[in-house]
Order: C-alpha cells, then structure tokens, then sequence
C-alpha cells in the first residue's frame, strides 16, 4: 500500500524555514548592533560631500619689503558635475557658456575630461570672470543650471620681469609630480610652484587646506553646510635680495652682452688666427669681416650670461641676474602650446650651440663653466698650503712649460708643452721673467700655475682636487634655490664615466693625467663650475676663510604682512617673524695664515690698480685689468681685489671664449668699511675677460658705491601678451660706466 509522505516533507520544509528565518534573524541583529556604526557612516557618507578649500598662497618680498610675487583675488565660473553628466546635457550647457565666457566647447570638454579636476567637485570652465558676468550667469539660473561663481586667487608679479629667475614661476602639478603632492594633500588641480623661490619654498608659501563638508540629496545636489574648517594662509617669505641692485645687474649684463655682438670695429671682434705658414686657421661658414691687412674676423656672439652679487659676510645673495630673461607673468595668462613654443623655443638637440637658446635656465646656478684665470687664486693657495712652492718664491716664466716626463711619451703625441696668452705686442706666448705668487696672479701667468699643477701632481694626483674642495668647487653650495649644478672637479671615476658616456673619447686614458692638472691649474679641461660657485669661493678668500652656505631667503613671516603706505610694498614692520637666516651659515672654515693668503690678495690688488711685472728682456707687462679699472680707481671709494679669466673656447677657436671676473671689496688695514661685497660675471662667448666680464663687475661695484647712477625701482606696465618675445629689452640709459679706455691693451 501507498506511504503518505506529506506529513514529513511538510517537516522538512519547516526545518529549512526556521533554519533560514534564523539565518535572517541572525545577519539582521548583526547588522543592527554590531556593524551598526560602520554602516550608518557609509550611509552618512552617500549623503555628503567634502570639498578642499585652497589656502591663500604666501607673498614673497625683497629685501627692503617690495612685494615680488602676491596674490590677486578672482572669479572662478564653475558648473555642478551632476548637471553634465549626460552628453547632451553638457553639450548645450557648455554650447550656451561658450559665447558668455568667450572659451569653445572643446576647451570645457577638455577639462571635463582631465583627472586633476576632481569627479566630486565642481569643474571649473572660466577663471577671472567679471563680477558682472558671473551675476549674469547666476540670474539666469533657468539658461544655466548649476553654474556659479567661485572666489579663487591668481599669482601676480608686481615688478615682472625683474628676477624672473630668482622668483620662479607657478604652474599645474605635473604628471611626475602627481604621487609627491598627493602624499602632501594637495588637489591635483593645484599650482605649484615649479621654479626659483615659488618651488624652493613651495611648502612654505602654500599654506594649509581647509574643509568642507556639505550634505547632498540622490541628485548630487548640495542641500545644506554641516561643517567647515578655514584654510590657512601660507606664509609670507623676505629674500636678501635687493631689487634696486638686481635691476641694474640685469641691465648692465644685457647692455654688455649686446654691444660684444656689433660688427662695425674690429678692435671687439674675434681675429682669425693663422697656422705657422701664414694661414687662416680655422674656416667658418659665416661672412669674414676684413680689415686693411686683410685679416678675418668674426663677431662674438654673446648669447648668455650672468652676474652674481653676494654679501661675503654672511653669504646672502644681493643680487642675481640671468640672461636671456623672460617675464614670469607669462605663467599666469594661460599659455596656449603655439604661444608657449613661441616664447620658448625648444632648441633643436643637434644644433651645437643650443644651449645658447635656453632662457629657462637660470645660469648662475645652473651654468657648467670652466673659470680660466679666476680659479687661478685657488690653485695659488692649494700649491702653498700644499708645501710645493713658497709664498715668496721665484720662477722662472720664459712663456711656456713643458712637463717633466719622458720625452718618448711626448713623441707619441701626448701634448707635454703648454703655453702662456699671446702678447699683445708680439703676438707670441707672453714672456714675464722672473714671478712670485703675487706676480703670477698680478699678470696671469700660466706657467707659474702649470708648474703648480705638475708639482701637486707629482706629491699626490688628489692633493690638488681635495684642496680646491675646501673652497666648495665640485658640490653644491645649498642656496634655497631648485636644480642647482653641483660642479666638478677631475678625478679618474670621473674620467671613466665621461668616456662611458662619449663626452670624452674612447681613446682618452681613464686615469687622472698630469696634463689634466696642469689643465686644471689654470681653469680648463674638466673643471666645471658654476658662477654662484665661483662667487662663494671668491667670498671665502675676502672673509678670512670662512665658507658660507649662500642664502637667498631671509626671512619667514607669519602670512598675511600687511601692505605698506607705499605702493608695491609691504610693511615689514609689522611682520611677525617666525624665522631669520640672518647668521651666517658656516659650511666650512679653512687655513688662512698670512703668509699664504695676504700674497694672492696682493697680487688680486694689482690686477685692479697695477703694477705688472718687467721681464729679463726690459719688456713691461700691465696687470690684466689696471687700464679697465683706471677711470673706476680715480672715482671710486670701494677698493677692489679681482681677477679676470678667458675660458676658451670649443675647439679653441677665439669667438667662443668666454670672459669671466670676480672681485670683492678686501679689508683695508683690517677693517671693513660696511661693503662687504663679492661680484661675478659670466658672459658666455664674448671674449677676453677684461674686455666684457671686467667692465660689468666695474658697473656693479660704481652702483654699489654711488658712483654712478642707479634707477629707482618701477611697478610694471601691463603684460603685452601680443609679444613675441619672453621679455622685452632693458638696458643701461647711460652705458659710460662700460666703457673701456681707448687703445687700452687688455686680455687674459
């Protein structure tokens, strides 16, 4: 007979019911105590949104409180993402802004589309609208929904172009640098700075984000402010340097580099020289400039150059100028690509002279320069500290030297003769006789430091390296300033990566040669330095030895320094000051006994004022810059040590020599008048260093010492962003204080 099976299937199925009624009962009273916070904060969290607000960016002063870069408050037109979404939505909103904000369609789309603008925050279409094109747009509510207007902040330079350098510029978060910010905070649809000071101390300037929070309905749409924390303003940030002295440097550097490119009077061109039998030596694709005997010359083209102006008693930075310049204003219009290319061309990277062409370089930090002469007063205190020569020690300068090596390594064609700077009267290797250190430094004598370079060489083939160190050539000298070029001095792994890279041939040897130390000695073969590097070491020779970490930044200051009576300027009276970099910042201190250094201060002293030196022939030699300093040293009150120096040229040829001068202002009788002032010029291809460096650094120290005029300091024009160039020329009204002496015999 049949089994009734309902009665257990009945059972099975309430089993099963109360099994997953319990389940449910279970995950319910999970959910309802247990997970009850969190879930009620993913809830909470649907229903709100948080929103950044950017702090104000810190101002920047110079030294005397003018305000180099401050903040202008504008109008942001920003559209409600919720309301875009859809295309065709989006498509005739941004149709109907197009013409209002005068910007295209593919513009909005654009930014519609890149990540650094946030998918959570309102996506900015116009930046410095009109407060009458924003009321506009936000009466008319029902044409353009979602769309308001945002308070927002612009960077202005009150006094563009002036230390564009320097100052820097600001600019979006780079790809590169997305991670580094995030990791900060930051939005990715900040500015940042991203040269100069603005990137140096782009923590400093840019303040602390504030937030806050909104709650939303399901459309996204914002229906009331649940809380909100301000932002904080950035602080405010004083450099040591002094516009007044910074305009003129960058004048007297352009007007100079300028006047070394005419063509019109052969005594400022290059010669071509000639081999031994009587012929042109090099052969050019430019047109010759013939004079009556037929010789040829070329014009100099002076493309670049810098001047640094430093306090060596505490290592600030008064002054520094880069040429060619460009306005830092163009960052803050919103460049297109075309206009940008425009401006700043990007060199072709197989045009030879590219490097010529690059105005975003600031070159006093950036710039990797033999020294020729000015490194001499280094190797001078190397070789005496050293014990290879005596501070009163005679040698003999017949106008070459020649290596104490075996000859037969001479005839493979190893160069083992080296020779002095032609002479201007005979044309041949200058002859000096019998020099000292002071001599040798007053006249430039190269044999007196290649006999240095072989001596140390000789002792030890680092001994030279590691004294020139001291002095901070081959580091970095830790100025607050980004991509500062950490120099070089020659050492065998240094040699060895050259050749690997193919900056030197594959048949150069990897070792440390003599012949790279006697190269050494005077400023060439593979030194590299940079101005700056040059002035803090000429810095050290005048403050008794003390090397100084450079400074750039003087102070910071709590933000919000309040603007002063005077236009362009703030009132750093009332700055709360949070930190100084006042102190000198000693980096290392050296030896400086007497004996060694007074010597190469006095022979410095003699390139200024002269006294040259008679050789065994009766002949007498000027100091390289007495002719160029007698009108200065006649007018002047600030006594100058200096040294001038031509760093020859590629391929030796006399057109791509570039002249080099540093000085300072040494203590008379051991006291310091209240100048305390070290100057460099660096102008690039243009020449021997007492016809075009020597003549800025007399400008610079006649500026510093009232002797000539100097401009006071204008607020800018208007940005003509209908220029072609990135910035505009400015030169010396009255360029006399350039000027040299008529038939004066300078080189070196």
């Amino acid at each position: 007979m049949a089994v009734d099976k309902r009665a257990a299937r009945l059972g099975a199925l309430a089993l099963v019911s109360v099994i997953l009624l319990g389940a449910v009962g279970t995950r319910l009273w999970f959910l309802q105590t247990v997970e009850r916070q969190s879930l009620q904060a993913k809830v909470n969290s649907g229903q709100t949104r948080t929103q950044q607000l950017l702090p104000e960016r810190g101002r920047i002063f110079d030294v005397w409180g003018r305000i180099l870069a401050d903040n202008r408050r504008i109008l942001t037109v920003t559209v409600d993402r919720s309301v875009i979404r859809r295309d065709v939505n989006r498509k005739e909103l941004f149709t109907r802004l197009s013409g209002i904000l005068n910007t295209t369609v593919e513009d909005m789309e654009k930014r519609y589309d890149d990540n650094r603008y946030s998918n959570f925050l309102p996506l900015p279409v116009a930046e410095d609208v009109s407060e009458a094109t924003v009321v506009e747009l936000e009466s008319r509510s029902e044409d353009f929904p979602g769309v308001r207007g945002d308070e927002d902040w612009v960077r202005v330079y009150p006094y563009a172009p002036l230390a564009s350098h320097v100052i820097g510029y600001m600019g979006l978060i780079l790809a590169s640098q997305e991670q580094t910010y995030s990791d900060l905070g930051y939005l990715n649809n900040e500015t940042v700075g991203q040269f100069g000071v603005e990137l140096s101390m782009e923590q400093v300037l840019h303040g602390k984000s504030g937030l806050v929070t909104y709650q939303v309905d399901s459309a996204n749409r914002v229906v009331r402010e649940i809380s909100r924390v301000e932002p904080v303003p950035g602080k405010d940030v004083r450099l040591t340097i002094d516009l007044k002295v910074q305009q003129y440097a960058e004048r007297v550097l352009e007007t100079e580099l300028r006047s070394r490119r005419q063509d019109t009077n052969y005594a400022e061109m290059a010669k071509n020289p000639k081999d031994k039998d009587g012929k042109p030596k090099f052969i050019e694709p430019e047109p010759w400039r013939y004079d009556a005997n037929g010789d040829q010359y070329l014009p100099f083209p002076a493309p670049a150059g810098s001047v640094v102006v430093e306090n060596y008693a505490n290592g600030q930075i008064v002054a520094m100028a880069s040429y060619p310049t460009f306005d830092n204003r163009w960052f803050t219009v919103g460049l297109s690509g075309a206009k940008f290319k425009q401006l700043f061309p990007v060199p072709d990277k197989n045009d030879p002279n590219r490097a010529d062409k690059s105005i975003l370089v600031n070159r006093a930090i950036q710039g990797q320069y033999n020294l020729g002469s000015t490194f001499k007063p280094f190797v001078a205190y190397s070789g005496m500290m050293s014990g290879v020569i005596k501070p009163d020690e005679i040698f003999e300068d017949t106008g070459s030297f020649t290596l104490n090596i075996d000859k037969s390594i001479c005839d493979t064609g190893v160069r083992c003769e080296y020779f002095n700077a032609l002479s201007a009267g005979t044309g041949k290797p200058a002859v000096y006789g019998p020099v000292t250190v002071s001599d040798a430094l007053a006249v430039s004598s190269d044999a007196f430091l290649y006999h240095i370079g072989e001596l140390t060489y000789l002792k030890d083939h680092s001994l030279l390296g590691n004294e020139l160190r001291q002095f901070g050539f081959g580091s970095k000298s830790g100025i607050d300033l980004p991509y500062e070029f950490t120099g070089r001095i020659p050492t065998a792994e240094l040699k060895a990566q050259l050749i690997k890279k193919g900056v030197l041939l594959k048949s150069e040897s990897p070792r440390l040669l003599e012949g790279d130390n006697v190269q050494l000695a005077i400023g060439q073969g593979l030194l590299a330095s940079s101005p700056l590097q040059l002035a803090n070491a000429y810095s050290t020779l005048a403050n008794g030895g003390f090397l100084f970490r450079p400074h750039i930044v003087a102070a910071i200051y709590q933000g919000g320094v309040p603007d002063g009576e005077t236009a362009g300027y703030a009132d750093l009276g009332k700055a709360t000051l949070i930190q100084s970099f006042e102190k000198p910042d000693v980096v290392h201190q050296l030896d400086f006994p007497d004996s060694v250094v007074l010597p190469i201060v006095e022979g410095l002293t003699r390139v200024i004022y002269g006294r040259g030196v008679t050789s065994s022939n009766g002949f007498y030699h000027a100091t390289t810059g007495e002719s160029v300093f007698k009108t200065y040293a006649q007018q002047s009150t600030i006594a100058l040590a200096g040294k001038t120096g031509t760093a020859q040229g590629s391929a030796s040829k006399p057109w791509f020599d570039s002249s080099v001068f540093a000085a300072f202002h040494p203590e008379i009788d051991g006291q310091q008048d209240g100048t305390p002032y070290t100057v460099v010029a660096y102008l690039e291809k243009s020449g021997y260093g007492a016809k075009a460096s020597a003549p800025v650094v007399k400008c610079m120290f006649a500026a510093l010492g009232g002797n000539v005029t100097v401009d006071d300091v204008n607020l800018s024009d208007p940005l003509n962003q209908n220029a072609v160039v990135a910035a505009p020329p400015n030169e010396l009204a009255d360029p006399a204080c350039l000027a040299i002496p008529t038939g004066a015999a300078v080189r070196d």
